[in-house]
């Protein structure tokens, strides 16, 4: 039992540092090499919260930020949307449809259904509560870190028309989010849930492969 115990522990170790290694790979190649005004950085710690819940999400999120942080010597306050992703994430995923094989298909597609409507309420949560909390943190000052240098964001592709209509500097942080976010939050919530099902699918096998195995 211990030692199942550690394997799953191991196992779940090394999914959530792929994970981290992955989110910051894809990031920097969407941003960096085909210069999409996107962020996609929680795609797999979306993936790791519909897998495997709060701490392992939180967990993910915290060290997808953690390790550019020390690598550049800097702080950065924007952990606070992934971990607010990750708390939606766990409180509104669609449970596992139980699907046998004598289910009309009527009642197949209703249970999916149910869940894309699920992951599309999710999804619209996810774009405004992230767009809120990033416009927010974008425009309180740098407590803990002073510095002259501007670094464009991604959003700063709509902020000049915003910026031209007068409006508040929050305002202009918040609504210059909501078009990115709409397009990346659906990227990562319907993209980080078809991870998690592929996951379901290969540890199903595993599962299968190790019992037939103990039997031989």
């Amino acid at each position: 039992m211990e030692l199942n115990q550690s394997r799953k522990i191991i196992k779940l170790s090394l999914l959530c540092i792929l994970a981290v290694v992955m989110n910051i790979l894809l990031t920097s190649f969407v941003m960096n090499f085909l210069k999409f005004p996107l962020f996609l950085d929680t795609v797999f710690t979306a993936a790791i919260a519909f897998s495997f819940g709060l701490v392992p999400g939180i967990i993910v999120a915290v060290l997808t930020w953690l390790l550019p942080c020390v690598y550049y010597n800097s702080i950065n306050f924007f952990v606070i949307c992934s971990i607010a992703e990750v708390l939606l994430i766990c409180a509104l995923k669609p449970p596992i449809p139980e699907i046998a094989r004598f289910t009309s298909k009527e009642k197949i597609m209703a249970i999916y259904t149910g869940i894309a409507a699920k992951l599309m309420l999710l999804y619209i949560l996810c774009a405004v509560t992230i767009s809120v909390l990033g416009g927010i943190i974008n425009f309180l000052p740098h407590l803990l870190q002073e510095t002259d240098v501007y670094y464009f964001g991604v959003e700063d592709t709509f902020k000049p028309a915003l910026i031209m209509n007068n409006l508040p500097i929050l305002a202009v942080n918040i609504l210059s989010r909501i078009p990115i976010n709409l397009v990346d939050r659906f990227i990562v919530i319907f993209g980080g849930y078809f991870i998690f099902r592929g996951l379901v699918k290969i540890n199903a096998l595993a599962d299968i492969f190790e019992a037939r195995g103990k039997i031989h």
